[in-house]
């Protein structure tokens, strides 16, 4: 497994299979009202935070304290680019050589990722990629321990993304290749994937015998599918756009009327956090088809796995 987790190409099928493993272990041990373990007693943990965060946030928190270790947040204002992601105090390998003296293990939740880039090639302490504006390997990483939960057989499945395709689609769709499942993509025509990520799916996709589609038609893209998944069609720092964006992915809102197009069974996934009433409905959030906030809890069993698996512990 490399040092750094910046984006799911750092991965490899079986370095998959062992962070899941590794966050089914924690998430068995939390059914048995296990606390605590020391796993990490006496290491730190840099929380570098650019973009606001809940799930992000807490989960590795909450991960770190439970694994004996200490959480350090560090907000945008306090150590990077202020808010609306201007230059900073100091250069980024700066602030890395900084933190690595005091700390064993830095997460990054950021704008760029050449922050990301910059901080793993400056430092020697593993470097976790927990959002910025391409990738989003942390949630991928869930989202598929989500798929796992709701779907044992989830390697013959169908996985659809209706909307911009964005960095949680980009990671989703690229660990699914890896993964060995089938995906398809619908959004307009401006807002696909960019040419790596879908390289390198068709590239796993066609080594690992599996299908993947990209279109602009959401009703083609999700018919007989096995998983809807969508996210937000204005992410943070995109709110310029807002009026464009809106209109532009209007129609790839997954409502009753999409979904009746998958499966019966067919679960929604969504990463969160949802803007109800433009790219879902209330009718599909609140579901029985809806797992969204199982997959939120994922979050919390994935953090540990890397965690515990990057400090090898």
């Amino acid at each position: 497994m490399k040092k750094d987790l910046t984006k799911i190409p750092d991965l490899t099928p079986a370095d998959v299979e062992k962070l899941l493993a590794r966050a089914w272990s924690f998430k068995r041990k939390q059914e048995e009202k296990v606390r605590r373990e020391n796993l990490l007693d006496g290491r730190v943990v840099a929380m570098v935070f650019e973009k606001a965060s809940l799930r992000t946030k807490v989960s590795f928190e909450v991960a770190t304290t439970y694994l004996g270790g200490t959480p350090v947040f560090l907000s945008s204002s306090q150590i990077l680019a202020s808010g609306s992601n201007t230059r900073g105090r100091e250069s980024i390998p700066d602030i890395g050589r900084n933190l690595e003296r005091f700390c064993d293990l830095i997460i990054a939740r950021v704008f760029q990722h050449d922050t990301i880039h910059q901080l793993a090639t400056s430092v020697k302490v593993p470097v976790i990629n927990a959002l910025c504006d391409q990738h989003h390997p942390t949630q991928a990483l869930a989202d598929i321990m989500t798929l796992q939960w709701h779907k044992p057989d989830y390697r013959g499945c169908k996985l659809v993304y209706v909307g911009d395709g964005n960095n949680v689609a980009t990671s989703l769709l690229q660990i699914c290749a890896l993964m060995g499942i089938s995906t398809a993509i619908a959004a307009p025509e401006r807002y696909q994937l960019p040419r790596p990520a879908v390289e390198f799916i068709k590239r796993w996709s066609e080594k690992q015998g599996v299908v993947f589609l990209q279109t602009s038609d959401p009703e083609l893209a999700v018919k007989d599918a096995d998983i809807v998944y969508t996210d937000t069609f204005v992410s943070m720092g995109q709110e310029q756009e807002q009026t464009e964006r809106l209109a532009a992915l209007a129609p790839y809102q997954v409502n009753t009327s999409l979904m009746s197009l998958a499966k019966a069974d067919a679960l929604f996934l969504h990463c969160l956090p949802a803007h109800r009433g433009e790219e879902v409905t209330d009718q599909v959030m609140d579901s029985p088809q809806s797992v969204v906030f199982d997959q939120a809890e994922c979050r919390l069993h994935i953090a540990k796995a890397i965690l515990a698996t990057y400090l090898d512990v």
